[in-house]
């Protein structure tokens, strides 16, 4: 049997491993955190492709009872007007639905399911090098530790150690020119009418004249919130020192010009507002060498915009899987998951640019260039190659 070493043990590097593992391998993971991997608070959208993606790693049912349903979307601009709505992905079933959850929540409930199928999770495991020879691969760890594997796969995040070994010239992460306000409040009442009728399953998007907002109320009357704020990044200093009640300040001037819920949605929030740079990946990453590979962030960063970084993430994991099963830890499997792989990453990466670039302008049309292939609808072609008992196409 084959052994597979898999670095970063958060969304990707789970996935990963539950693939891995499904597919026949012997799997361990390596976390560089001591505990359960950095997570500042942020929420996600998991849209439909995941969830499919996670049904093939039989961990869908698991996720299904994460966070809240989303089924809708609207979109307004700044006055109130609404632009679109349109329904979101394969809302007919309740491991195909779109979720809103907490990034934490996602990445430990994987890592559960991880445990819970004996595939060992070694923590405090800092990558420092990777060697790869024609049998295999090392990789030696700060605390002079090592691991030998016959393939190793890096899901370790935008901040890759393994993307800078295989490649020492690797472009390092880039500002993506949006700061990225995020938020959870109980204080907003919403409309006059209840929160079930008004906002039940549906997610609302703002393009407002000073940021994009977002937000979407739960079952429990908590509303998850994002604001995409285009301009300079903010620095350590600011990030580290700057606190709930600094950032609320910087934002509501922005919000309140707007006849919309944003500026009262963030007026209510306390302690839970939380502020990132956002930052991508250029095109052409070094995905591969011999006997490593890269998935997930560490491959294809895309800004947030689309909301699709977890779900490429899985994919990729059930993508990588299915092509180790067929054809083994070698170069030629390696390749051919590239190949399946990066159109579709680079893709969305290259629609998220567009939409970040496209700043908050209410007049930008909502059109279906604006959304990767296969989040708004089922798309036959991912499914089949996201399913388990489907082979891999083959050819370029």
């Amino acid at each position: 049997m084959a052994k597979i070493m898999v670095i970063g043990g958060g969304i990707a590097g789970a996935a990963a491993a539950l693939g891995l593992h499904r597919a026949g391998f012997e799997v361990e993971v390596y976390e560089a955190h001591p505990d359960t991997g950095a997570d500042i608070g942020a929420f996600l959208t998991l849209a439909s492709n995941g969830m499919r993606a996670l049904a093939q790693l039989d961990a869908a049912a698991a996720v299904a009872e994460l966070g809240f349903p989303l089924t809708t979307m609207d979109v307004l601009d700044g006055s109130g007007e609404e632009l679109a709505a349109m329904p979101l992905g394969e809302s007919g079933h309740p491991l195909t639905r779109y979720r809103c959850l907490r990034r934490a929540d996602l990445a430990a409930t994987l890592r559960q399911e991880v445990l819970r199928r004996g595939v060992p999770i070694r923590h405090s495991a800092r990558l420092v090098t990777v060697t790869e020879d024609r049998d295999g691969v090392t990789a030696a760890f700060a605390d002079g530790s090592s691991a030998r594997a016959d393939l190793l796969v890096g899901a370790d995040g935008l901040h890759s150690a393994v993307r800078g070994q295989l490649d020492a010239a690797a472009p390092r992460p880039d500002y993506a020119g949006q700061q990225v306000f995020y938020g959870y409040t109980t204080g907003y009442t919403g409309e006059a009418v209840p929160p079930s009728q008004a906002r039940s399953e549906r997610i609302t998007m703002i393009r407002g004249s000073g940021a994009a907002f977002g937000y979407a109320l739960s079952p429990a009357g908590e509303t998850f919130w994002f604001a995409r704020v285009p301009g300079p990044p903010a620095d350590a200093e600011e990030l580290a020192g700057t606190g709930a009640d600094g950032w609320r300040e910087r934002l509501l001037p922005l919000l309140r010009p707007d006849r919309t819920a944003a500026a009262e949605i963030v007026a209510a929030t306390a302690d839970r507002l939380m502020v990132t740079n956002a930052l991508h990946l250029g095109p052409g990453t070094r995905w591969r060498g011999e006997r490593t590979v890269l998935i997930g962030d560490a491959a294809h960063a895309a800004s947030p915009a689309t909301g699709q970084g977890a779900s490429m993430a899985l994919e990729d994991a059930v993508v990588l899987a299915k092509a180790l099963r067929e054809g083994g830890p070698g170069t030629a499997a390696l390749e051919h998951y590239e190949r399946l792989r990066r159109p579709r990453t680079e893709l969305n990466a290259a629609v998220s640019a567009r939409l970040t670039a496209g700043g908050t302008g209410p007049r930008t049309p909502v059109v279906a260039a604006d959304r990767p292939t296969g989040t708004t609808a089922v798309d036959e072609e991912l499914l089949r190659l996201l399913d388990w008992n489907t082979p891999l196409p083959t050819g370029s």
